[in-house]
């Protein structure tokens, strides 16, 4: 959603990376949790009908609706974007900012996920005895 909010401003880097850091985001979520379950424990799956089930088929059905309004409704007037909306969205503009205005919050950042990934890989590890 943000993704295709930032290719309306013309920012088409920002939205290819947004869709790249957040599929990636979502697949180590996948491994880490894939990783700390116990498999040894399987229960059978009993598929049964009960409100979570109805009200998600409910929600799914809503969006899907608003989807299609969405992609059939017809904008009623031409927006228009700023004379330097082109120029924000390029790699040239991102790293430039990046590298000296936001210098310090950039590296913050890196230091808190270097950290977090650290303290995964600590949980995550499990004790062999020999």
């Amino acid at each position: 959603m943000l993704s295709g909010l930032y290719l309306t401003l013309e920012a088409q880097f920002v939205a290819a990376v947004q869709v790249l850091v957040y599929a990636g985001a979502i697949m180590v979520l996948v491994i880490f949790v894939i990783m700390l379950l116990n498999l040894g424990r399987e229960k059978a799956l009993n598929e049964k009908v009960n409100l979570r089930s109805v009200l998600g088929t409910i929600i799914g059905a809503v969006f899907a609706i608003q989807v299609v309004i969405v992609l059939v409704a017809r904008p009623t007037e031409r927006l228009q974007l700023a004379p330097n909306a082109v120029a924000i969205g390029t790699t040239e503009s991102i790293g430039t900012s990046l590298f000296t205005t936001y210098l310090f919050p950039f590296e913050a950042i890196s230091l808190l996920l270097l950290a977090a990934l650290i303290g995964s890989v600590i949980l995550a590890k499990r004790h062999v005895e020999n």
